[in-house]
């Protein structure tokens, strides 16, 4: 088998924290619980205390009497994780979502975000301008009160299977998936396997979240969200309990 493709560098302290409150709910956790945690992946009293000073500061954590929180952007973040997570067992009625942009003159920066907003919504982009993936996850299409828009529901004449094929690359997500998924069962060091762990659940938010019925046999999809929750157990008991 080809290398992992998992940067085995650990975690920086900042790192080590929003990764903590990132896999904790509700999103907050002590003082006392983020120092227990910072110790067992090597993060010295002192410099986890820099790390939250400047996370406070830049927004990412909110202070409250004796620990740390999520700021709202990382609020945002941490859902779209649970997403990735949680939301991948839907029941499908064969319909899609689609997205038609409908006004033109934007400048790039709009079109930008636009486009980073229906892609963060795990549409595809059928052609410049036209997005749809299938309508079977249970988060609300936020999107669809962009006034830029024209939203529909729609079923394909094609295969549906075949057109997922042509909109996400599946083997390629797959593959990576296997890959970081043996890196974190072949690690044993506490601060590598939080390093391998967030490579973990950044690739699980990039999952399109496909109908069953539109993914390959071998798909990795269930393999890696049972392997995150169970890791997400582990920390919540380290930061809980100090096992």
């Amino acid at each position: 088998m080809s290398s992992v493709p998992v940067d085995a560098t650990p975690l920086s302290a900042r790192s080590v924290v929003l990764s903590l409150l990132l896999g904790a709910h509700p999103a907050r956790l002590t003082t006392a619980e983020l120092t227990r945690a910072g110790d067992h992946f090597g993060v010295a009293s002192a410099t986890l205390r820099v790390a939250l000073s400047r996370a406070v500061a830049a927004g990412d954590l909110v202070r409250f009497d004796g620990g740390y929180q999520l700021g709202d952007r990382l609020i945002s973040r941490q859902a779209r994780q649970d997403e990735g997570v949680e939301d991948a067992e839907a029941d499908w009625d064969g319909s899609w979502e689609m997205a038609v942009v409908v006004v033109t003159g934007r400048s790039g920066a709009e079109r930008a975000a636009l486009r980073d907003e229906l892609a963060h919504a795990r549409l595809a982009e059928l052609r410049e301008g036209v997005w749809t993936r299938p309508a079977n996850l249970r988060r609300p299409a936020a999107y669809a009160a962009d006034p830029v828009l024209e939203t529909f529901r729609a079923t394909p004449h094609e295969d549906p299977a075949e057109l997922a094929a042509r909109l996400w690359d599946l083997p390629a997500w797959a593959t990576t998936g296997r890959r970081i998924l043996e890196h974190l069962h072949a690690t044993t060091a506490p601060a590598d396997r939080l390093a391998a762990a967030a490579h973990l659940v950044r690739h699980l938010s990039s999952d399109p979240l496909l109908p069953a019925e539109l993914l390959p046999a071998d798909w990795p999809g269930a393999d890696l969200r049972r392997t995150y929750a169970a890791y997400q157990a582990e920390l919540h008991d380290l930061a809980r309990n100090g096992s």
